[in-house]
């Protein structure tokens, strides 16, 4: 599919002295950074999500379940 995009005259000669460089067409430099960028901010609403519930909810074991998972392990001398 072809598409038309506004950038920054600055970026736009970046880009094209790196592709150039690198020996890639526009298109074979853009669909990739396009698809990193999304793979990177994918998951960003997830991570805000629990942040706003953590920042309400207490985030420490219960006491007695960590005492009870302290038991479980093995003994280890150091």
């Amino acid at each position: 599919m072809k598409t038309a995009i506004s950038i920054l005259d600055s970026l736009f000669q970046a880009a094209e002295q790196f592709a150039t460089e690198q020996g890639l067409s526009r298109s074979a430099l853009y669909a990739p950074a396009i698809q990193l960028y999304l793979q990177i901010h994918r998951y960003h609403g997830i991570t805000d999500a629990l942040n706003q519930v953590y920042a309400t909810e207490a985030s420490q074991l219960d006491p007695a379940f960590a005492a009870a998972q302290a038991r479980s392990l093995p003994e280890d001398d150091w």
